[in-house]
């Protein structure tokens, strides 16, 4: 017997010099912005740290908060649903690339005692949120819910009160539908919102509409579907009332890129899209070397975006996204294999 238990232990030895676990590396990635994608990082983040050993630590504070902490260098990545125009990227203290991640669906979300499914067209949108139509029996909404009994009710707007990329899809829908609404208040990921009442991140609009009866919002679909709150087929340029689904947010992308990935695809053409979509990005530092930079954060930077629009694309649909188009992923190797090192590629 002891004879045995030696051997077994020797053999052990040996398995061990050739087996090692995996060390967890010294560098720790850090990013902040976006909600609107915080259910898909939080997976993929959870899942490259187990594979890898790179712990990522990300804030979901907003887009405009993403934004803010990257030109501040607080952070290692941004994360944003509204990409930076031309005087923004010009403001940032270095030259910024856009990565998409992922497309989500923005839905209007809604509370109305006794109505389980909802019409919204592009006219009772606006109206709604212009703080025009301020009842549930108007008859712009009972028009287009004939088969529903429309409560006599106050319509309570919740809108984002931070700065948000969610609210940049969402005005930038508006603004392509209505020129009253692009002529008064317009498009940004922070608004002079005309009525309403304000709440932080996707999480606290989805909040306050379970609590308010007679409430009406919009939020990132997995919000709608995780809290249970009914969210409205709507309108689009065809004519057709669109449920929100990742089979017609995936066909809202079908337009053509450009090189910087910097698009909007709210308002489709497309004939069974849904109107008010978006992608998702992550923003970085062209160049790396800045402010005492390892070249090792650097290149485990760089390896996270390679995963996340390769590999990590597998958690996407789980989560009610849509995955990267074929084009899309091309582009954004293009730009990931832009990033540099003091001027030289970090990856090929």
């Amino acid at each position: 017997m002891k004879k045995l238990l030696k051997l077994a232990v020797s053999a052990l030895a040996v398995i061990s010099m050739f087996v090692q676990p995996l060390k967890a590396s010294s560098v720790e990635l850090i990013g902040a912005g976006a909600t609107f994608p915080y259910p898909l990082y939080s997976k993929m983040f959870d899942v490259y740290n187990k594979e890898h050993g790179i712990k990522i630590n990300y804030s979901a504070i907003g887009s405009g908060g993403g934004i803010r902490q990257l030109m501040a260098k607080t952070v290692d990545f941004g994360g944003t649903d509204a990409f930076l125009t031309d005087k923004e990227i010009r403001e940032m203290p270095g030259s910024v690339v856009h990565i998409p991640t992922c497309i989500g669906a923005v839905v209007f979300a809604f509370n109305v005692p006794g109505v389980p499914e909802l019409n919204l067209t592009p006219d009772v949108i606006a109206g709604i949120f212009l703080g025009k139509i301020k009842k549930w029996s108007a008859p712009e909404i009972r028009k287009i819910n004939q088969n529903v009994k429309m409560p006599d009710i106050n319509i309570v707007v919740i809108h984002r009160s931070d700065g948000s990329g969610t609210t940049f899809i969402f005005s930038d829908y508006v603004s392509k539908i209505s020129n009253e609404w692009k002529n008064s208040v317009g498009t940004g990921t922070s608004l002079k919102w005309p009525c309403g009442l304000g709440a932080k991140g996707n999480p606290g609009v989805a909040g306050l509409i379970k609590q308010i009866p007679g409430s009406i919002g919009y939020v990132e679909l997995i919000y709608a579907l995780s809290n249970k709150i009914p969210f409205a087929c709507v309108q689009n340029k065809s004519g057709i009332f669109i449920k929100p689904s990742l089979l017609n947010t995936s066909i809202a992308a079908n337009v053509e890129l450009p090189d910087d990935m910097r698009v909007s695809i709210t308002n489709t053409n497309e004939k069974n899209g849904y109107p008010i979509c978006g992608f998702t990005w992550i923003i970085v530092y062209k160049e790396q070397n800045y402010d005492n930079r390892s070249f090792e954060k650097a290149k485990e930077l760089v390896n996270l975006l390679w995963w996340i629009t390769h590999q990590g694309q597998r958690y996407t649909e789980a989560l009610h996204y849509a995955s990267l188009p074929k084009e899309a992923v091309v582009k954004a190797e293009r730009i990931i294999q832009s990033i540099t090192y003091n001027g030289k590629p970090i990856i090929k």
